[in-house]
């Protein structure tokens, strides 16, 4: 039996302790050779995954201690090493996992390098191979949160479906760029949709200002990229708990990898908002506006030229209301609502040991 190459080793490393792995394929391994070159790769390997000092971490790579600082400032820069001065303490390093992770860092900046152009057509076959059946695996990482503005009146609005609200409890807010819409382009699809728009916060928001691949943003500029968004009919998706946030996308469903495996895949990677849309037959002029803004297809015209919308399909994003002319469609709460998990439970149902 041949021994394993040191990505290999990595891949399995990288598959477990976290909430998305890393499965063995070949388009995966390409794309750890990419982003690990050389002596990083062996760094990593035994780098934890869990946060260390560097006097903790020195312990554990004593032959490259005099120069170790510097590779892992190299790796973090690179964005496949998570690093965060905390006040009054030691810095900490830690290996980033895929999601939320080395799969986005070299596009955040939104800097056409030649890392992002390698990369770009292998995360497309990475998808294929194995990463939509490991986003697929238990609960959904993410979840839809409803344009606000599309919820009827009489909708009770719960408290983890208001952006604001959630916006008001972040110490830290920065923005990127949009990966998915960038990987896409390079592979000659995309669309014409803004980029900067991909919203963290707290310790990653930190993180990647501080590497130079975003730029610190106030709350009121947080509001008016998710009002831009509105506009152009993009998904907020965010973190499927109810614990705060870590970020707010704003994605397209011909990019964003989660909506494009729901539809061309059919597996179940993105949680729905408590909402559906709903549409008032006596309202709808069957214009079909609705239906061309639905990021998933979800709803079409029937015979009579009037909205239907699959409730199966739809996610309660409220994409399709803004720009309806008969203000005939409208988001109301799911029959089958389902909560978004507390945090604990989460970090328990998705956590792969």
């Amino acid at each position: 039996m041949r021994e394993k190459t040191v990505y290999e080793k990595l891949a399995e490393h990288l598959d477990h302790g976290v909430l998305i792995g890393v499965p063995i394929s070949p388009s995966g391994i390409e794309i750890l050779k990419e982003l690990f070159p050389g002596e990083e790769a062996e760094i990593a390997l035994r780098l934890p995954l869990e946060q260390k000092t560097l006097p903790e971490l020195m312990k554990i790579f004593p032959e490259e201690a005099e120069r170790l600082g510097e590779v892992l400032a190299r790796m973090a820069r690179r964005g496949t090493v998570f690093t965060m001065a905390r006040p009054g303490k030691e810095r900490v390093y830690g290996l980033l996992p895929v999601l939320i992770g080395f799969a986005e860092t070299p596009y955040w900046a939104g800097k056409d390098t030649e890392t992002a152009r390698n990369l770009a057509p292998l995360w497309l076959k990475y998808r294929e191979e194995a990463l939509g059946k490991e986003l697929a695996r238990g609960t959904p990482i993410v979840r839809v949160l409803p344009v606000s503005e599309s919820l009827r009146k009489e909708s009770e609005i719960l408290p983890f479906d208001i952006i604001r609200s959630k916006l008001n409890e972040i110490s830290y807010l920065a923005v990127g760029h949009c990966p998915c819409r960038q990987i896409m382009r390079y592979n000659g699809k995309g669309c014409d949709h803004s980029t900067e728009n991909c919203l963290h916060f707290g310790s990653m928001g930190r993180y990647i200002v501080e590497q130079g691949m975003a730029r610190e943003i106030t709350r009121e500029e947080a509001l008016a990229i998710l009002a831009q968004a509105d506009q152009e009919g993009l998904v907020h998706v965010c973190d499927n708990h109810q614990g705060q946030l870590s970020t707010i996308c704003n994605c397209c469903g011909c990019c964003c990898i989660f909506l494009r495996t729901k539809k061309e895949l059919g597996l179940h990677v993105i949680s729905s908002s408590s909402y559906v849309s709903q549409v008032d037959p006596e309202r709808c002029i069957g214009c079909g506006a609705c239906a061309t803004r639905c990021p998933v297809d979800a709803i079409a015209l029937n015979a009579d030229d009037i909205s239907v919308v699959n409730g199966d399909l739809c996610i309660g994003c409220g994409a399709c209301t803004p720009t309806c002319p008969s203000e005939a469609i409208a988001l109301v709460l799911r029959e089958d609502l389902t909560l978004p998990p507390d945090l604990s439970e989460f970090l328990t149902l998705r956590y792969k040991v």
